[in-house]
């Protein structure tokens, strides 16, 4: 995902509908499921750009640290175009996301940064962004 961070996972109130919002939305990003099963007990989906694994969405198990939802976390994904993130906004808004902010230039970031923001099922902060090279 970046030299940052390795990878993000979230614990989900319903893994199945949480992916009904994510699979259609991070396609729109190149995303795509690489792994789905049950580790340890808990039932996941793991999302990923080629090569990658970089999102996984968890069921909330009971082992401490796994047993509680998700919530209140912001995570941005990277997109190839500005029409990109209005695809992902338009596929997670249209899969039960809420609008947290529409696609757009966000000059107070930067004259390069276009994204959009959606709350997950579980009130999660989603984005997409694209860094554009030269002045929007």
């Amino acid at each position: 995902m970046s030299s940052v961070v390795d990878h993000v996972g979230f614990r989900v109130s319903d893994l199945a509908a949480s992916r009904r919002m994510y699979e259609p939305a991070l396609a729109e990003l190149g995303f795509a499921v690489v792994s789905e099963g049950e580790f340890e007990g808990d039932a996941y989906v793991l999302f990923g750009l080629p090569g990658l694994d970089d999102f996984a969405l968890h069921s909330v198990g009971t082992v401490p640290g796994r047993d509680r939802v998700t919530t209140g976390a912001h995570v941005a994904f990277p997109a190839s175009s500005a029409a990109a993130v209005d695809r992902w906004h338009d596929a997670a808004i249209g899969h039960g996301g809420t609008d947290n902010g529409p696609p757009g230039l966000r000059p107070e970031y930067s004259g390069r940064y276009y994204a959009a923001f959606v709350l997950d099922l579980d009130g999660n902060n989603v984005e997409a962004v694209f860094h554009s090279a030269e002045q929007l």
